[in-house]
C-alpha cells in the first residue's frame, strides 16, 4: 500500500517484496508455488508485507529453520532436526502425503541422469579386484573360486558402498545447495506462507526418489562390475566366463541380495535426509550454502560409513560360510 514502509513488484510472473532500503527481498518463483490460487496468492502477498515491516520496525518474525544452541555443536543439532525430518518423512509417506509429480521429477534426476557414472565406477572396480583376486586365488590352485569371492565382495559390501559414494558426491551436494539456496533467498519461508509445508513439498519426494532408485542403480552396477570381472579374467588370466558365472551362481544366496538391496534403501534415505536437512538449516547466504554443502557431504558419507558396519554386523554376523565351499567344488 502507499502508506506502508514495505515494496511488493511482480516483474516475469515472479513475486519480489522488498522494503525500500534493499536489505531484504523475498522472492518466489511460480514453479515453487504449486497449485496456488489467486487468493491464496494475494494473501500470502499481504502476509509477506506485514512480515517485511515487523521485520523493518525491529521485530522478527520466526524464519523456521535457524537452529542456535549456546555451547552445543551445529552439527550434533542439524543430525537431530535430520532425524525429525525422516520422522516426518515417514509419517507423510504413510499418510499418502506424496508430490507424485515431484517424486517423477527427482527420480528422473537421481537415476537415468547417474547410471553412466556409477556403471562406469563399478566397471573399474570389478576389474580392479579381479586382478587382485585371480592373481593370487592362481597361486594356490583355487581359481573355481574367484568368480565366487568376487560375487559376494562386490553385492555385500562394495556395489552398494561406492554407488552411495558416488550419489552423496552427486546427488547429495546438489539437494544441499538447492535447499541451501532456496532457504537464504527465503523461497522455504514462502512456501510456509502459503500453506505449504517444505517436508512435504521439497524433502519427502527426494527422499523416496534415492531410496527407489539407489536399489535400482546398485543392481545394475553388480551386473556391470561381474561382466567386466569376466571379461577381464577371460582376456589376460585365460579363466574361461562359465568358470566365473558357475562359481558366482553357487556362492550367492538370496540374503546377498537382500543385503545389497537394504544397504542401498538405508544408503539412499541417508544421503536424501542429511542433504535435505542440511540444506534448509543453511544460514549466512551464499558461503553458508557452501559450507552446507561441504558438511552435508561429509557427513552423508561418514553417516554411510557407520551404517554399512552395523548392517554387515546384523545381516552376515554368525552366518554360515557354506557360500565359499559351494563356489570351490
Amino acid at each position: 500500500s502507499g502508506s506502508s514502509s514495505c515494496l511488493a513488484r511482480r516483474c516475469g510472473g515472479v513475486l519480489t517484496l522488498s522494503r525500500p532500503s534493499g536489505r531484504r527481498t523475498a522472492t518466489l518463483h511460480p514453479r515453487n508455488r504449486g497449485n496456488v490460487g489467486r487468493e491464496e496468492y494475494s494473501s500470502y502477498r499481504r502476509r509477506r508485507e506485514w512480515d517485511t515491516c515487523a521485520r523493518s520496525r525491529g521485530g522478527e518474525a520466526g524464519t523456521g529453520g535457524e537452529i542456535e544452541v549456546a555451547g552445543v555443536p551445529k552439527w550434533l543439532l542439524r543430525s537431530c532436526f535430520a532425524l525429525v525430518t525422516v520422522g516426518q518423512v515417514v509419517v507423510k509417506t504413510f499418510r499418502g502425503k506424496i508430490h507424485v509429480r515431484n517424486v517423477l521429477e527427482q527420480l528422473s534426476n537421481v537415476g537415468p541422469k547417474s547410471l553412466s557414472v556409477c556403471l562406469l565406477t563399478s566397471c573399474f572396480v570389478g576389474m580392479v579386484f579381479t586382478i587382485q583376486f585371480t592373481r593370487e586365488f592362481a597361486r594356490l590352485g583355487l581359481t573355481k573360486a574367484v568368480g565366487g569371492v568376487l560375487a559376494l565382495a562386490l553385492s555385500r559390501e562394495l556395489v552398494p558402498v561406492i554407488t552411495a559414494v558416488i550419489m552423496a558426491g552427486r546427488i547429495g551436494s546438489a539437494y544441499a545447495a538447492e535447499l541451501g539456496t532456496m532457504r537464504v533467498s527465503e523461497q522455504i519461508d514462502s512456501l510456509r506462507m502459503l500453506s505449504t509445508d517444505p517436508v512435504d513439498y521439497l524433502v519427502t519426494p527426494r527422499v523416496i526418489a534415492c531410496a527407489i532408485a539407489l536399489p535400482l542403480l546398485a543392481i545394475l552396477c553388480f551386473a556391470m562390475g561381474i561382466s567386466a570381472s569376466v571379461l577381464l579374467a577371460d582376456l589376460v588370466y585365460d579363466v574361461g566366463p562359465n568358470v566365473i558365472l558357475d562359481s558366482a551362481s553357487k556362492a550367492l544366496q538370496k540374503s546377498d541380495i537382500f543385503a545389497l538391496i537394504l544397504k542401498s534403501v538405508v544408503f539412499g534415505a541417508i544421503i536424501s535426509s542429511v542433504s535435505c536437512s542440511w540444506g534448509m538449516t543453511t544460514q549466512g547466504g551464499a558461503k553458508g550454502v557452501g559450507e552446507s554443502t561441504t558438511s552435508a557431504v561429509v557427513i552423508s558419507l561418514v553417516a554411510i560409513f557407520i551404517a554399512d558396519f552395523f548392517l554387515s554386523f546384523a545381516i552376515f554376523q554368525g552366518a554360515s560360510s557354506e557360500s565359499i565351499k559351494a563356489c570351490m567344488v
